[in-house]
């Protein structure tokens, strides 16, 4: 299975931070190292943010929205979709032996 691409509409899900297991949605990308993600916070808890891309961990999943989207249009596009249930859903973070050499 090949690595789904770091682009914007793409669902991700946290695997750092306070908001590990907790979905999110690619809005811009900052640079190599950096994107803005947003849960939308009403909907995952997750604040429109700057985040380091090896703290997120990329779904299969995409939606269509425009680069720098409103928090509304990602919940727009996300009920589109039909996965706000989704999106809802929190993973339960596994701590991967990389993830605690880097701390």
């Amino acid at each position: 299975m090949s690595v789904p691409a770091i682009e914007v509409g793409r669902i991700c899900v946290k695997i750092a931070g306070r908001e590990a297991g907790r979905k999110c949605v690619i809005v811009d990308i900052i640079d190599e190292n950096f994107v803005l993600v947003t849960g939308p916070k009403s909907l995952t808890g997750v604040k429109r943010r700057r985040c380091n891309i090896n703290h997120l961990e990329v779904l299969d999943k995409k939606i269509e929205i425009p680069k720098g989207a409103s928090d509304e249009e990602v919940l727009k596009a996300i009920e589109q979709a039909g996965l706000t249930e989704f999106m809802k859903e929190r993973i339960k973070v596994k701590l991967t032996p990389a993830l605690l050499v880097k701390q």
